[in-house]
């Protein structure tokens, strides 16, 4: 028997936070106490003590392999820096948001998905990775051959997530061909000429595969059980459109409208915690805190900064009245856990896995100075 006692903490736990100590036992939690701890335990000093964080959408690794436009990393020194950056900001499980979004004349933007995936899997079964990790297909519906790469990555990785985009400029998030443009531009370093044949073509495909590529990708989805997630939503009729695919987590609705009709129908809202921590959407939609006060807020994700989820954890209770740090902690931790089916991780109680991040918060912004997963110091 492995067993290890942390004492002298703040613990964070489900609906509140009060002193105590975590026993670990062979990778689970075994006990949560209180009062006086055994003398070999392992003095936290008063630190937080909060569950890992489950990350269900970050594309922060096409950051790693990309890191300048046109500029191509070595994938495995890429996934590694990322795997190593994830789980030093408490992130023990993680979807890896991988674009899947054919279209070799939009080199930089279209994301490669099958060299990530598998570097991931080799990875991980190298034993390299400190997270869990696991693949969040980004599919964009109006991409001819969106579906054939889908459905080969289902076959080769982890895929436990999909998210159903469509980025085609006058839809959803772009509403404009100008917000598309100057969006996409700024990504990709491309050209006003490269740029004009990229809006061409996806308009055309739009209006050629955006219908029945959706109903394809969430018939491949039902038929292996895998999460599906809207995007990008912005209107009833979008929320309409989710209900009947059986969504079951809204990513960043870009409106007030679309994020209460979502909530009101049982989908899980999830917003970027960079949201919270800059106090509003970096393109102008909808801020996150407003949804929290609205009560309309489930779910945070990191988005493209992994650190920020434990800054808009703390932030959050300051910005709204009503949550408090349980509250907001159970955002990162238990929420996402229970859309993404996973039971077993996401809080501090007795049988689940011994995921949890040590939080110092002395100074100008909370620190995790320890993460551990499955009971094993990964950070």
């Amino acid at each position: 028997m492995n067993e290890t006692v942390y004492a002298n903490a703040r613990l964070v736990l489900e609906d509140e936070v009060r002193p105590g100590h975590l026993v670990v036992r062979d990778g689970r939690i075994a006990e949560i106490g209180e009062g006086t701890a055994p003398r070999s335990a392992l003095n936290l000093a008063g630190d937080y003590l909060l569950p890992g964080f489950v990350e269900l959408h970050t594309d922060h690794v096409e950051g790693h392999l990309y890191p300048r436009p046109r500029v191509t990393w070595n994938a495995f020194a890429a996934v590694t820096a990322y795997d190593a950056q994830i789980a030093a900001s408490g992130i023990t499980t993680v979807f890896d948001s991988l674009r899947v979004w054919p279209d070799k004349r939009a080199v930089g933007m279209d994301g490669d998905a099958p060299l990530l995936a598998a570097t991931l899997r080799e990875a991980s079964r190298a034993g390299l990775l400190r997270a869990e990790h696991h693949v969040h297909l980004r599919c964009e519906v109006a991409a001819d051959g969106v579906v054939e790469e889908t459905l080969a990555l289902m076959e080769s990785a982890d895929v436990r997530l999909i998210s159903l985009m469509d980025h085609t400029p006058g839809q959803r998030q772009f509403l404009t061909v100008e917000q598309f443009r100057s969006y996409y531009k700024k990504k990709s370093g491309m050209s006003d000429a490269e740029m004009d044949i990229v809006v061409a073509d996806r308009l055309e495909a739009h209006a050629r595969h955006a219908r029945s590529n959706r109903a394809r990708i969430v018939e491949l989805a039902r038929a292996r059980g895998v999460v599906l997630a809207s995007h990008d939503d912005a209107t009833d009729a979008h929320v309409t459109e989710a209900i009947g695919d059986g969504v079951a987590i809204a990513e960043f609705p870009t409106t007030d409208g679309a994020a209460d009709a979502s909530h009101g129908a049982g989908i899980r809202v999830l917003m970027g915690a960079p949201n919270v921590v800059r106090g509003g959407s970096h393109t102008g939609n909808v801020a996150a805190a407003g949804l929290a006060r609205r009560g309309v807020l489930d779910i945070l994700s990191s988005d493209y900064v992994p650190g920020s989820l434990l800054l808009a954890a703390f932030a959050l209770p300051g910005l709204v009245e009503g949550i408090d740090l349980a509250g907001a902690v159970r955002m990162v931790s238990a929420n996402p856990a229970d859309a993404a089916g996973l039971g077993d991780r996401g809080r501090l109680a007795p049988g689940l896995k011994a995921d949890f991040i040590r939080v110092a918060d002395a100074g100008p912004a909370p620190v995790a100075r320890a993460v551990w997963r499955d009971g094993e110091r990964i950070a």
